[in-house]
């Protein structure tokens, strides 16, 4: 069996599963104490630093002069990329910046008949570094992941967006990835990765000049690094490995069910996928082609090890106790495999993003539909949402009060700030009372 059957009845059955699943976070200190280190390192030595990681874990052959990629080289790895590619590309592009444009806040104020004017003034951050991980020895570049950290930073205003990847171990970066930052017109391009390529974007080198937000997905010491990072700049959010929810009927086709638990587990290792269903004959035939998938599948190593781990199959006495559980587990993508998934969305309080009826599997999302593919992971849906356009973008509240307000309300003001000790607040009001 691929992974466990397992049965659900009442929200105290969840506690189980909730302690198996928490087992994923699988806190490191070793990890965070040798990213401390390579965060001072870089911090004190810049370029002389970054060289010096790349050299030992990327490209022996690595020197300063490599750091930034030249536009020359932009240009040929997007001659490299054939035609139908890019458009491919240039189609995904507009769709997530479609979605995105729709996420615009704009800066709004409002007038009171004594003259006062409240407001909010929403403007992008100045600058922003995106990390872009290589893939297996540079060969399998996230590229969706280029397209869905970018565009809302793009579409958020943002002036300079400068991205990160570390280079394969002749130099080079995947041409796929120069290319996709080219069809968007990002020309700030470095080859380095890791912690010591976020380090660099939080604290600046000679080469590459420090940023307010940094995006994008990475290992577990990327993630730590941004993790322990938080307060010396912005981040996205310190995402997990990836997981898949589906509820699902008597109607589900298992062999699509089991196909898209799969393109969860194929990720990680400590990917979670979990089918709940109310049928035990869909859970049974989810199994079975689980099993038959795994053996034609490239990364089924990696798939076994993740359901055997972390995955399961949940059977529930009806779909409201589906949905009771799918709200506990608050995953990060959640498909709604049912005959009537819109009957049952308004019951949906938590997740990262809903995928509706058998026909939208979750790669619709990951790759070219226009929604953020980055999402909260581990429960955070709960209090977490996608990246956005808002990542990218700070508000500042405005108050422009008329000298009658002072006068009117002052000593309202005055008594709040005394009840608090702060007699400097009080008399900076009353002052203007005389």
């Amino acid at each position: 069996m691929p992974c466990p059957q397992i049965t659900y009845q009442r929200p105290e059955d969840f506690a189980p599963l909730h302690l198996k699943l928490k087992g994923r976070e699988n806190p490191d200190q070793a990890v965070e104490t040798r990213v401390r280190e390579i965060l001072a390192y870089v911090h004190a030595q810049g370029d002389e630093a970054l060289v010096d990681f790349t050299r030992r874990f990327d490209c022996p052959g690595f020197t300063a002069s490599m750091l930034r990629v030249t536009p020359e080289e932009i240009a040929a790895a997007r001659g490299q990329v054939i035609a139908s590619d890019m458009d491919i590309l240039r189609e995904a592009a507009d769709n997530i910046r479609s979605f995105h444009e729709s996420q615009k806040q704009k800066s709004w104020w409002t007038t009171r008949e004594d003259g006062t004017i409240l407001g909010q003034m929403v403007r992008p951050v100045d600058s922003v570094g995106l990390y872009v991980p290589g893939g297996q020895g540079g060969e399998t570049p996230l590229i969706s992941s280029l397209l869905m950290n970018a565009i809302p930073a793009q579409v958020a205003g943002v002036e300079r967006i400068a991205a990160v990847s570390p280079p394969r171990k002749d130099g080079s970066l995947n041409p796929y990835i120069l290319a996709a930052a080219s069809l968007l017109g990002i020309t700030e391009i470095y080859r380095t990765g890791s912690a010591w390529a976020i380090a660099a974007l939080a604290y600046g080198t000679g080469t590459i000049a420090p940023v307010d937000v940094l995006a994008g997905p990475g290992n577990i010491f990327v993630t730590t690094a941004k993790r322990l990072l938080v307060g010396q700049v912005g981040i996205d959010m310190i995402a997990g490995p990836s997981e898949i929810v589906i509820l699902a009927d008597q109607t589900a086709p298992p062999a699509w069910l089991a196909a898209d638990l799969l393109s969860q587990a194929e990720h990680d290792p400590q990917a979670a996928s979990i089918l709940v269903t109310d049928s035990p004959e869909v859970a049974q035939a989810t199994l079975k082609e689980l099993a038959e998938q795994l053996e034609r599948l490239p990364r089924s190593e990696i798939a076994r090890k993740a359901l055997a781990d972390w995955g399961a199959v949940v059977v529930v006495p009806g779909l409201k106790e589906g949905i009771e559980l799918v709200n506990l587990l608050a995953p990060e993508h959640l498909e709604l495999a049912i005959a009537d998934g819109w009957s049952v969305l308004g019951e949906i309080r938590h997740a990262g993003a809903i995928f509706l009826g058998c026909g939208c599997p979750e790669p619709v999302g990951d790759y070219f539909a226009g929604p953020n593919h980055v999402l909260p992971t581990m429960g955070n849906a709960r209090f977490s949402s996608a990246l956005s356009v808002e990542t990218f973008t700070k508000k500042s509240s405005l108050i422009a009060a008329p000298p009658a307000y002072a006068r009117r309300h002052g000593a309202k003001i005055a008594r709040l700030a005394r009840l608090e000790g702060l007699e400097a607040h009080a008399r900076s009001v009353e002052c203007r009372n005389v």
